[in-house]
């Protein structure tokens, strides 16, 4: 059996990424009613907001979701208490040392993943106790390693490194980009942008509008020296691009930046002067669909496209 489906013990083995300000329970039950493993983003709610998220998830579905938890969340103490307290089975941890919080989910008997950029970091992670880890190459939205190693070359050098399951992530938004990921080592696929334009997914509709318009070239990772994060060339972008001309210190792009500028623009819809994060396949994505038609989609295209492999010759 497939070590993600057996890991997770769901149908397919994808994994709906728990993305910031599109991440909530509708899409997490949603993904895992179709036979996924839906993901609670946690990195943008407060902790009440996390545990009626959870307890809501729990009404929605009966089966297994997770939750994501960046590590440098403010308030971590008291989210995985929460996590622990509702009674969640499954953490998806990132932007931190994983060995910092692996052996207590661990203890309360929780399974752990965690996200890396590196076969460095992912021998790390499998050092920390961890049961799998996400490779996120640098096409994926969001934060972004600071490597800038693409999905299909860090796949094959992540696995050589490790011996747990092996999720990737970072560009794949089809069943062929999961096939690709697979035939590299993969053991699953983990899917943010092509989620965050689905029905469920709890963006801003002109977000969800604006990914599906978004076209090849059109993203881009800046702010390196803050934290990498790839943005679509809105107004926001151009400012910052702007600034940069000027030599600008981190205080200046810190400045810049200021606070909640990713809400404004994907959970409020401020197509200017918001954070507008997604990951280059956004130039493949053409159309908001609800997520249990993107994952069959997925997988009818996955089982055509091997199927086009054994019909191969040489």
């Amino acid at each position: 059996m497939n070590k993600i489906i057996q890991l997770f013990n769901i149908k397919y083995p994808i994994i709906q990424g728990g993305m910031i300000w599109n991440s909530g329970y509708k899409l997490a039950s949603a993904v895992s009613n179709a036979g996924g493993l839906g993901l609670i983003g946690a990195g943008s709610m407060y902790p009440e907001v996390l545990r009626e998220h959870i307890q809501k998830c729990k009404k929605a579905t009966d089966k297994p979701f997770g939750v994501n938890v960046p590590m440098l969340y403010p308030n971590i103490e008291e989210i995985m208490k929460i996590i622990v307290d509702e009674d969640v089975k499954i953490v998806f941890t990132s932007a931190g040392n994983p060995k910092t919080w692996t052996s207590f989910l661990k203890g309360e008997g929780i399974t752990v993943v965690h996200v890396v950029s590196s076969s460095v970091f992912a021998l790390k992670a499998q050092d920390a106790g961890v049961d799998a880890v996400v490779a996120e190459g640098f096409e994926a939205g969001g934060h972004n390693g600071r490597e800038e190693t693409t999905t299909f070359t860090l796949i094959p050098m992540v696995k050589e490194k490790i011996k747990i399951p092996l999720i990737a992530a970072g560009g794949i938004a089809n069943g062929r980009g999961m096939l690709a990921a697979m035939v590299l080592g993969a053991d699953g696929v983990q899917v943010g942008s092509r989620f965050a334009a689905s029905v469920e997914s709890s963006a801003h509709e002109n977000f969800k509008n604006k990914i599906i318009e978004t076209r090849e070239g059109e993203t881009q990772v800046t702010l390196k020296e803050l934290a990498p994060v790839r943005l679509i060339k809105n107004k926001f972008y151009e400012d910052v691009q702007n600034l940069y001309s000027k030599c600008p210190t981190k205080e200046e792009l810190s400045g810049l930046l200021g606070r909640a500028r990713a809400k404004h623009g994907m959970f409020e819809g401020d197509l200017d002067e918001g954070e507008l994060e997604i990951g280059q396949i956004a130039g493949l994505i053409h159309e908001i669909k609800p997520a249990s038609e993107i994952i069959k989609e997925m997988i009818a295209d996955f089982e055509l496209a091997k199927n086009d492999i054994v019909k191969c010759t040489f």
